[in-house]
């Protein structure tokens, strides 16, 4: 009797884990930082003219295009491109979803002022620069004691202007002359002080000589209300020197005139490099140039700019003379 052996087969089923068909775990992308532009204004600095006096306060103002909360930006300070000191201001909310801060800074040296904010870029904030328009910040006032960086700042502005001035950096005779020169042109008592009223008014943007005869090129014009002079050139003011012009008694002629002679050298009246403009008045240098009419008619210059104007008139240089209004 056969015997038939049965196999049963048990098949051997491979059950995936349990971890195979769990979801994949969603990783949230990472907070990218906030992109934007920044902006930084000046305040209390002449508007336009872009101009203070040393120990005067200046309003820092600046705008983000976003604000982040916690962020801070540091406000950087540079005179001359010498870096300075920095302040770190937080940034404050500001209108429409806008970022604002403020500072206000004192202006202890005089010289080019330039102020930068600057953010480091951070997890929400990314990175921010921005620059003022640069202020030109002035000494308070000026004397022969003065240091030569605040000379220069006050050399500066009277040079840009037309007045003469000496040795850069030195309150030397010549640049005393300018300062009374400027006096002069803005109504001021007629001294060489270089005063804190005399910087205000520097500050302010004042003591330009007004051009009253543009047409006629390349000539002098000599105030008497104001007693200086002017050579003007190009529609521009060149150079501007006290003068003394003729007394009540002995006046200087009025009217518009043509240089027809030139003598160099000293006369046997005291005149110095003279240029006579119609008959005998001339312009010329002379040894006392007081701070009022005081020639015979003649429109002198301190001897030491007598060479300089010289040299700068032609024979035909038209030269006009008359009383300015007052200022």
């Amino acid at each position: 009797m056969r015997r038939f052996v049965i196999c049963t087969a048990i098949a051997m089923v491979m059950v995936p884990s349990t971890a195979a068909f769990a979801q994949q775990e969603v990783v949230a992308p990472t907070a990218q930082p906030v992109q934007t532009q920044m902006q930084v204004a000046l305040q209390r600095v002449g508007d336009s003219r872009r101009t203070t006096l040393r120990g005067s306060k200046i309003r820092v103002r600046g705008t983000v295009g976003a604000y982040v909360v916690g962020e801070r930006i540091t406000v950087r300070f540079y005179s001359d491109q010498k870096r300075g000191s920095a302040r770190s201001v937080a940034l404050l909310p500001g209108p429409d979803g806008t970022g604002r801060f403020a500072l206000t800074y004192r202006a202890e040296r005089s010289g080019r002022l330039v102020v930068r904010a600057v953010h480091a870029p951070t997890a929400t904030l990314g990175e921010l620069r921005a620059t003022a328009p640069s202020v030109d910040v002035l000494p308070r006032s000026v004397n022969a004691s003065s240091r030569r960086h605040t000379v220069r700042g006050l050399q500066r502005r009277l040079s840009g202007l037309g007045y003469v001035v000496g040795s850069r950096g030195v309150y030397d005779a010549r640049t005393q002359r300018a300062v009374l020169a400027f006096r002069k042109v803005t109504g001021m008592r007629r001294t060489t002080s270089a005063s804190v009223q005399v910087m205000r008014r520097i500050a302010k943007g004042a003591g330009a000589f007004r051009i009253r005869r543009p047409s006629h090129g390349r000539h002098i014009e000599a105030d008497l209300t104001r007693q200086v002079i002017a050579l003007i050139s190009g529609g521009r003011v060149q150079r501007i020197y006290p003068i003394s012009s003729g007394t009540s008694s002995t006046p200087t002629v009025l009217g518009s005139f043509r240089v027809y002679r030139k003598t160099p050298g000293i006369n046997s009246l005291g005149m110095v490099d003279s240029a006579y403009f119609i008959r005998g008045y001339a312009t010329h240098g002379f040894s006392s140039v007081p701070i009022y009419p005081a020639s015979h008619g003649c429109l002198r210059v301190p001897v030491p700019d007598a060479r300089s104007l010289f040299n700068w008139i032609s024979i035909g240089t038209p030269v006009d003379v008359y009383y300015g209004p007052k200022p």
